[in-house]
């Protein structure tokens, strides 16, 4: 099945500015889905706005003619961005080996993004820092064209700087006149190299909804398995450079609680963060769905418990 069948729903936790005739509502009143409130009817309002019921209530209580028009908030376009990480070790190994291979689950993660992009009728944008001179940079202004994205994005160098991350968040801090209050922002990244936590602080308090996508092998940097007493490759993340190390099982059990456990903090700080994170382990589409889908399921459910107690 082609990325191109495959979705998730945009759900936004607060109601973004942006472009009219999306499918996200907004704080701006127009024509939408989204009930805003009522007034009673004037000179120049929308007939089809009247709230037949509500006037048939009140002109009964009042024994006058009264009209009620519901405002409603209008629907506007989500705007998305995805910031793909092209350090080198998100490329280091190619599909068919036993290590989970980054670039193509980027790849498909990116798709997805894009075709949920297109189906909510939104804007896409893309960031990466491949080049050495300045960043590749498409603002979100205009809807995905699914036909040439893999084109467009798809063989784009993994040369990014070590602090490629960081530098990427800071760009599009000050890039937010393309990304008002609202906008989607992935970030697609194995977030090994560390990013300062007031960077993350700073994008927070431009009231994006952030989508950290942390794509990390599940054996080996998610976890560690008991490989005590074997000769086992290892390459320098940067360089390239292969080797081979030997492990005693206490050894192997320490980077497993240590694995582990970084996981859990950089979870756990991106949450504090008010960024949702999606954990990607796999290149098989169908995986990486439920992980975007799971992700679409908490925030409906959090928009859900806030309406309910607004």
């Amino acid at each position: 099945m082609s990325t191109r069948d495959l979705s998730f729903p945009l759900v936004s936790l607060a109601r973004p500015l942006g472009v009219p005739f999306g499918a996200v509502p907004s704080r701006r009143r127009g024509i939408g889905s989204d009930v805003a409130g009522s007034h009673p009817y004037q000179p120049g309002d929308d007939v089809g706005a009247i709230d037949w019921n509500a006037s048939a209530r009140i002109s009964a209580a009042r024994d006058t003619d009264e009209f009620i028009v519901r405002d409603r908030f209008a629907d506007e376009a989500p705007r998305v961005v995805a910031f793909c990480d092209r350090r080198a070790a998100m490329a280091l190994y190619p599909p068919g080996l036993p290590w989970l291979a980054k670039a193509e689950a980027m790849r498909v993660a990116l798709g997805m993004i894009a075709t949920s992009t297109e189906r909510a009728r939104g804007v896409f944008g893309y960031l990466d820092l491949a080049d050495a001179e300045e960043p590749f940079w498409n603002p979100p202004t205009r809807q995905v064209k699914l036909q040439g994205l893999e084109e467009e994005y798809g063989g784009r160098p993994f040369s990014a700087a070590p602090d490629s991350l960081q530098r990427g968040l800071e760009f599009l801090r000050l890039a937010r006149i393309s990304l008002p209050p609202g906008s989607f922002v992935f970030v697609l990244s194995d977030f090994l190299v560390a990013t300062s936590p007031d960077t993350w602080l700073a994008a927070a308090q431009q009231a994006w909804e952030m989508v950290p996508v942390v794509i990390q092998d599940p054996t080996w940097e998610q976890s560690f398995p008991d490989v005590s007493g074997l000769m086992i490759p290892i390459v320098d993340a940067e360089s390239g450079t292969l080797g081979t190390m030997r492990l005693r099982r206490s050894q192997a059990r320490a980077l497993r609680l240590d694995h582990e456990e970084r996981l859990r903090r950089l979870l756990q700080e991106l949450a504090s963060f008010g960024a949702e994170p999606v954990l990607v382990g796999s290149t098989d589409e169908e995986a990486i769905l439920q992980a975007f889908l799971a992700w679409a399921d908490r925030r409906t459910e959090l928009a859900h418990g806030w309406q309910l107690t607004a």
